[in-house]
Parts: C-alpha cells; structure tokens; sequence
C-alpha cells in the first residue's frame, strides 16, 4: 500500500476527530450558556410574580429589598422614594411601620433630589460609585459599592422614586451596558408601588374617622383581636383605655357643632401626641375614644393615662371660629396580664373593653377630668 495514502488518511481522520471534538466542545459551552439564562430568565420569573403578588406596601418592599438581593446576586439595594407632602410617611405612621424596620427606604422631598449630576433622573444611569454623586442614594448601607445602578421609578411620566443597586464587582454596572432589563424591573416595581399605595390608601380611608382623622371603632376592634393574639404568642401584657370627653354636649351648647368638632380634632391629636407608634387610638363614636397599648404594664398605662389628661386639661383650646374653650376629659383603664390572657380572643377583647367601660363610669360619677382602673385590676 502507497505509505503517503496511509499517512494521508491519518491526518484527515484526526482532522475530523479534532473538529468533532471542538464541535462538542462549542454545543458543550452553549447548553452551558443555555442552562444559565435559563436560570436566570426563572430567576427573573420568580421575582416578577413575588413583586406582582404583594398585597401590602409591608409586603413589596421586602420583596425589594430581601428577595430582589437574593435572586439577583446584588450587594446593595435602596428604594428612594419622592414624598413631597410627607403622604407616604404618614401613610407608614398609620400602618405601624417604623423608620427602622426598613432602614433602606429612604425619602426625598422632590424629583431634584434625584438629579444626576444636576440632570433629572428620566433614564437608568450605570457606572462607577462615585462618592459626591451617589453617597446619600447609599447612605444606610454598610459599604460602598463599587459600580452602581440609579434606575428612575416612573409612572404616567411622574418619577416616583429611583431603584438604586450596588455591587462589589467593577464590571457589574457599566456606563456601555444595556438597559433593557432593569428598564422592565423598573416598570414593574412602579406599577406595584402605585397600586399597593392606592390600595393601602383605600383601606386606611375605610378604616379612619374622618373628622378626627384617628382611627374607627372597626379597625380599634380588628386591632384589638390582633394584638390579644400576638400579646398571647409572645407573652406580655396590654391595655385598654376608655376616653371620654366630660360635658361635651354643653361644648356644642355653647360653641355649636363647629366648636365641637374642633374639640374632638384637637382631642385626638392630643391624645395621638401621647402615644407610641405601635399603640393605637380610634374614636368610637360621639365623644368617646378608645387606646389600645401594647407590651404596656399596669403602672405604664396609668402614668399614659395622667399625661393624656394633663395634657388636655392644662390648655385651653383655640377654636376656629374664635373664643377659647377649657376641656377635661375621664378616663377608665383596664388592662390584660399574660396569665389572664386566656380562652376565646373575641371573649377575651369584649371582657377587656367592658371593664374599661366601667372604670370610665367610675371616674366620671367620681368627679370628672380623673383616671381610674378596673377594680379587677
């Protein structure tokens, strides 16, 4: 046989053998390549139908901040939102969300505080951290990032905050980098922001009372079956206060309804002034409202009671259609230890606001403008 046919055919077989390998090694590199976007297209999936499905504001923020980290490797993440008329701040005080329980949701007062070196936010800005420019979007956050996102929140062409990721790795945000998916995250997150908003909205406006702007009778005895519960789980103590407005109707008498409603506002201010922001005040109707203090002593309770009285009591009220008003107010307090905490939690709350109820009828057949206790207390 012609040795250079032989050796001819070596080498085209290992030429074909070395191209199949390299073939399988290119398929072996795209099923990789292909498992991984996979990975990350359910990744994407999974957070878009957490984000969609949050039914609270509570809820969407800790999908932001907890579940859009995880899913998306991020090391830093802040929501900065605009609150231009302190609406969303207060919107938190009613829904007992402390500062501090979301430390990286931060507010600014105006679209212009998101500005971009001195340019409005209207488009994602990637790139390097840069300390003058993106410190105070970072502030809360233990370290510095490294390359940053600042990707505007946009609904009906109003900027409602900006959405602002950080990484330790250089290479993660680039100023080159396309946008489209965080472009799409961030329509998404604007979407739920505004509905969960105007949803909890719509809920505080069913559950307030709209002269005093404190809480209603229906949402004080949805609290109070709450807290029974959570007091019980966790074991400590909670009290109720029963408020009344001692002679409210010679008020009306004398200053007419206006005079009236302007007492109960300033009543319930003042009594708000005096409390905690996971306690919880609702009028329940006419002249009578009704406090509800959690993690709170016996002691603790009455010396709330005393400030709340004096506080009324030691300033006359301006009303608005002139003169000034001198009001007192009764109080009645009861209040439920852990070892009572017991039986059926709406019994339990029923028993707790009637002897509430009493302690009230005995500071007012006592004298008025006083505090008293449950005599089971």
């Amino acid at each position: 046989m012609d040795k250079s046919l032989t050796s001819g055919s070596n080498h085209l077989g290992d030429a074909t053998h070395n191209e199949v390998h390299i073939v399988r090694a290119q398929l072996q590199d795209l099923l990789v390549e292909a498992r991984h976007n996979q990975d990350i297209l359910n990744r994407h999936q999974t957070l878009d139908l957490q984000l969609i499905g949050s039914h609270s504001f509570r809820e969407l923020i800790q999908h932001i901040f907890v579940t859009l980290a995880e899913l998306c490797e991020l090391d830093q993440v802040t929501l900065s939102l605009v609150n231009s008329q302190h609406n969303l701040q207060d919107m938190l005080a009613d829904l007992k969300i402390d500062s501090t329980e979301f430390p990286f949701l931060l507010f600014v007062q105006s679209e212009t505080e998101l500005q971009i070196e001195a340019r409005p936010l209207k488009k994602p800005v990637l790139g390097n951290y840069e300390t003058d420019v993106h410190q105070i979007l970072f502030a809360p956050c233990f370290e510095q990032p490294i390359s940053v996102a600042i990707i505007p929140l946009i609904r009906q062409s109003k900027l409602l905050g900006s959405l602002n990721l950080g990484s330790m790795d250089a290479e993660r945000f680039s100023f080159d980098m396309g946008t489209d998916f965080v472009e799409r995250l961030a329509s998404i997150i604007a979407i739920c922001l505004e509905n969960v908003i105007n949803s909890e909205r719509l809920t505080q406006i069913s559950l307030t009372d709209a002269l005093t702007n404190v809480s209603n009778r229906r949402y004080v005895e949805q609290r109070m079956l709450e807290e029974i519960g959570r007091a019980r789980r966790q074991h400590y103590c909670i009290a109720c206060m029963y408020l009344d407005i001692d002679h409210f109707k010679n008020i009306n008498d004398q200053h007419g309804h206006q005079g009236g409603d302007d007492v109960l506002r300033e009543v319930a201010k003042r009594i708000k002034a005096e409390l905690r922001l996971s306690d919880t005040i609702g009028r329940f109707g006419g002249e009578e409202f009704v406090v509800l203090l959690v993690n709170t002593s016996h002691a603790n309770a009455l010396m709330v009671a005393e400030r709340i009285r004096n506080s009324i009591a030691d300033k006359p009220f301006s009303l608005s259609m002139g003169g000034m008003c001198d009001v007192t107010i009764s109080i009645g307090i009861a209040t439920l230890s852990d070892d009572h905490n017991l039986g059926e939690i709406d019994s339990t709350a029923n028993d707790l606001l009637l002897r509430a109820d009493r302690a009230l009828y005995q500071a007012k057949d006592q004298g008025r403008n006083c505090v008293r206790v449950a005599i089971d207390d």
